[in-house]
């Protein structure tokens, strides 16, 4: 199944859990003063160009960076505000890394990563496994921070990336997919399996997918039929432990990913 393809064409039936930042990512004694912006702005109207003519003035602007370094258009206020802020924060996101190695492997699956996107694939026999799915937008609190007004700092809870993925099981020329989704509510209840994920789509087709192939919701499949596709699924090796530590595998991947991102960003604002 081509996977990138089925998540685009169902990007508006997929449950996206909530894009949420690091804690680290929201410092609490930063405050924006838009007056400050507002007032840089309007210094920035009254000398340009354009106001420089119709008030009969010439001025000479100079370009080069206030710090000495005499690189032109670079080094402004607020990039040395942006670069000072992100040596504070990625130090603080590097002593919040957990995971400072992404595993190749977790449990029979090898793991291949690309930008944003993860790819596990395992073989056995004639039959191949791939679960997929991208790490963007999908990072969530596990639960509300206990906010004491006593307190200097608040505890924050700890972030969990829980993406949707797609299951394709692949017998020569024929695939069964399946594409599946975290649980929002995995409190134990009686009487019911408590699975950590459940299936949102079934299909099967020869081939390649395309959007012409037939698919069923989960929600409206026979309630025996669904508790055996996800036995099938169990038996190969989707069950709820293997979720949970693809759970693990997306969290430090995400955390790995936006640490990249902010480094990446300090170079771009430096200059670098």
């Amino acid at each position: 199944m081509n996977s990138i393809l089925k998540a685009a064409i169902r990007a508006s039936s997929l449950k996206y859990l909530p894009s949420v930042a690091y804690h680290a990512r929201v410092p609490v004694n930063k405050v924006f003063d838009a007056t400050k912006l507002q007032f840089t702005r309007t210094l920035w109207s009254m000398w340009s160009p354009r106001r420089d003519n119709e008030i009969g003035l010439k001025v000479h602007h100079s370009f080069a960076c206030g710090c000495g370094c005499g690189i032109q258009r670079l080094h402004t206020k607020g990039e040395k505000e942006l670069v000072e802020f992100l040596t504070e924060e990625i130090a603080a996101e590097k002593k919040l890394q957990k995971v400072k190695t992404i595993p190749t492997e977790v449990e029979d699956f090898k793991v291949e990563l690309n930008g944003s996107e993860v790819t596990l694939t395992k073989k056995s026999g004639d039959e191949k496994i791939t679960v997929f799915f991208n790490v963007n937008h999908t990072v969530d609190a596990e639960s509300e921070p206990e906010l004491n007004p006593n307190m200097d700092k608040p505890e924050f809870a700890d972030m969990r990336s829980k993406p949707n993925f797609e299951v394709d099981i692949q017998r020569g020329n024929r695939t069964l997919g399946f594409t599946c989704s975290f649980n929002a509510d995995q409190t134990p209840q009686e009487g019911y399996s408590n699975d950590v994920f459940g299936i949102d789509e079934v299909t099967l087709y020869d081939g390649e997918w395309s959007e012409q192939t037939y698919a069923v919701a989960g929600d409206v499949l026979d309630g025996y039929l669904y508790d055996l596709l996800m036995n099938i699924l169990e038996e190969k090796g989707i069950s709820n432990e293997f979720v949970e530590k693809l759970s693990d595998l997306s969290t430090a991947y995400e955390h790995s990913c936006y640490l990249a991102l902010l480094e990446n960003l300090q170079k771009f604002a430096s200059g670098k």
